[in-house]
Formats: structure tokens, C-alpha cells, sequence
């Protein structure tokens, strides 16, 4: 295997010109670029990984960070996603990094180590908080980041999301339709950006109907929760008869808490992400999702375009949310 020194001298090229045309600068014209890179093919050179990333001061990975805490993550889906984006980064020659954040230690200071370290060129973000401490460390240190979700930043930043607001608004609206009158919010915490507009688009539909938006409950976006949260509406004089559920794992614990309770089984209930597990709960659940096809190179497309420099502003999907309807939603109302 020829090294470079070797492979300058049989082009009689200089090492530079040789080291630049491969690695794609467009200060050596592309007929060199092409000529070089052909006759590395035949000799069998690969240039140093290392030394190729210092000379471009890149470090040729993009980051995701994994929080600990549960409920953050839905695993299946989410895997698929960041499957799709390694697979487009890897065409540009960057390596996605998937990072768990330890016990006892932020994604804060996570993030902090990768960016003062030059470990990576970008970061992707999930579950944003509507004021990010994340987010604004990168935007302090003009970071290449892109989030999965929105935020309530003044400044502008690349995201892809869904419309929360108007799935939900529009899932109430629809109970409202069958003639439920007792509708109720099963809500994560209120400092994701998510779990916020999903509770508004139910509230606003609530109040468009001249309904009370009072049967709501806040929990964590777990089964756990859900189901916690469900006991607690039930237990209740005026009980729901129709239930929204921030996520598909809350609904699977409602679900769960419906069946130990005497009618709760004629409650209906939807969810959001389409999780596959909701197609075999007991009834099958009835959910929402984003449209928008293959998120994974729509993540990846963002990610390389912000790393390029193009604006914020030009960076920003919002996706419709579009039903799945199963079962669980098509109860009548009991005595509503």
C-alpha cells in the first residue's frame, strides 16, 4: 500500500495538492480531484483518519444525546429515526454518536464536554423543554444543532416537529362530535414544549365548545403515569367519558387503569406517536402521528444544511398530525 509521499511522486503532484484533492477542497480542480483519487483507488491508499480530521478541523461525528430519566424516548420509533439519519449522515461522511447521559449528570454538561472538547460538528436534541438550557448554550457558542421539537426561544432555530396543537384540539373536537361532554387531558409536565401545546390544543377545543377544560391531570409521559392518572380521573364524581393522552404510553397505562374499574372499559381514549404496542393493547389504541415521511434524512438534511451555515429561519419543519383510528376512540359517551 502506497503512502502519500509515494502517491504524490508517481503523479508528480505536490503532497499538498495530493492531500487537498482528497480531501475534496475545491481549490484543486475537479479533473485533479478525480485524477488523484482514482490512482489512491489503484495503489490502495487510505488516508489517516485522524490526521484527515485535524487538517479539517472536523470531527466528523454528530451527536445525540439520550436522557435518563423514563418516559423521555419512545424507544421503537425513535431508534427507527436516528437509524434513517445515521444511515444519510454516513453518505457525507460523518458518524452519528448516540450518548446516554450517566445518573446524576445533565445533558447540560454533556453537551458543555462535546462542544468544548470539538468532539463533534452538531448536536440533535429531543423532548426540548420550552426554555432549553441546552439550546441556549448553543446558540451562546454559534453550535450547528438541530432540535426534535420546538422551543420558546426569541432566537430562531433549526427544529422539525409536529403540530401538536392542532391534533389535539382537533382529537376534542371529535369527541365532541360523538357526543362526549366529559372530555379529559392525561398531560406531561408542562416544561416540554410538547406536552405544553398538547394541552392547549385540547383546552382551546374545550373552550370553543363552552366545556370546563377542569378534568386534567399532569403526570409523567410514562404507563406508570398514565395509569396513575387515569385512577384519578375515575375516582372522580363527574368521571371523563373520553380521554386525550399526551402519549401512547400514558394511554396504554389508562387503558390498563380502565380495565380495573367498574365501567371504565366504556371510556374512549386516544393517544399520539403510534407506538407499535399500541396496535395490540386491549381495545387497540387509537392515536395520532406526524406526517412527513422519512424523518431520519429529514433530521439528517438539517443537520448537514446547519452545519454549512444556511439560517436558522430557512432550517424549521412543522408537520401535520394525522389520526390512526383503532378502536379505543369509538366508544359512545355514557350518560355524558
Amino acid at each position: 500500500m502506497a503512502n502519500l509521499k509515494q502517491l504524490a511522486q508517481s503523479l508528480g503532484l505536490s503532497i499538498t495538492t495530493v492531500s487537498r484533492a482528497l480531501d475534496g477542497y475545491s481549490d484543486v480542480s475537479a479533473a485533479t480531484r478525480k485524477r488523484v483519487q482514482e490512482a489512491a483507488d489503484r495503489a490502495g491508499y487510505r488516508p489517516n483518519a485522524s490526521a484527515r480530521r485535524l487538517r479539517k478541523q472536523r470531527a466528523e461525528l454528530v451527536a445525540v444525546t439520550l436522557p435518563s430519566e423514563p418516559g423521555h424516548i419512545g424507544p421503537l420509533h425513535f431508534l427507527d429515526m436516528l437509524s434513517g439519519c445515521a444511515e444519510h449522515l454516513a453518505g457525507a461522511g460523518l458518524n452519528l454518536v448516540i450518548a446516554p447521559v450517566p445518573h446524576g449528570e445533565s445533558e447540560l454538561d454533556m453537551c458543555r464536554r462535546f462542544v468544548d472538547g470539538r468532539r463533534v460538528d452538531a448536536m440533535l436534541l429531543v423532548r426540548t423543554k420550552r426554555h432549553d438550557e441546552r439550546v441556549e448554550f448553543f446558540q451562546s457558542r454559534g453550535f450547528p444543532f438541530v432540535t426534535n421539537g420546538r422551543t420558546e426561544s426569541a432566537i430562531q432555530h433549526p427544529f422539525i416537529d409536529g403540530d401538536g396543537f392542532s391534533g389535539f384540539h382537533a382529537a376534542t373536537l371529535r369527541f365532541h362530535k360523538a357526543g362526549h361532554r366529559r372530555i379529559a387531558h392525561v398531560g406531561g409536565p408542562q416544561a416540554y414544549f410538547f406536552a405544553h401545546v398538547r394541552r392547549q390544543g385540547w383546552e382551546t377545543a374545550m373552550h370553543e365548545c363552552g366545556l370546563a377544560a377542569d378534568l386534567y391531570v399532569e403526570q409523567m409521559p410514562t404507563e406508570q403515569g398514565g395509569y396513575e392518572a387515569a385512577l384519578s380521573l375515575l375516582g372522580r364524581q363527574d368521571r371523563p367519558t373520553a380521554i386525550a393522552c399526551a402519549t401512547d404510553e400514558m394511554a396504554i397505562g389508562v387503558l390498563r387503569a380502565l380495565r380495573e374499574v367498574d365501567g371504565g372499559q366504556g371510556v374512549s381514549v386516544i393517544g399520539h406517536d403510534d407506538l407499535p404496542i399500541g396496535a395490540f393493547s386491549s381495545p387497540a389504541l387509537s392515536t395520532m402521528r406526524m406526517t412527513g415521511g422519512n424523518l431520519g434524512r429529514s433530521f439528517a438534511s438539517l443537520l448537514l444544511r446547519t452545519i454549512a451555515g444556511e439560517p436558522a429561519e430557512a432550517l424549521q419543519e412543522l408537520h401535520a398530525v394525522e389520526f390512526v383510528d383503532r378502536d379505543s376512540h369509538r366508544l359512545p359517551p355514557i350518560s355524558a
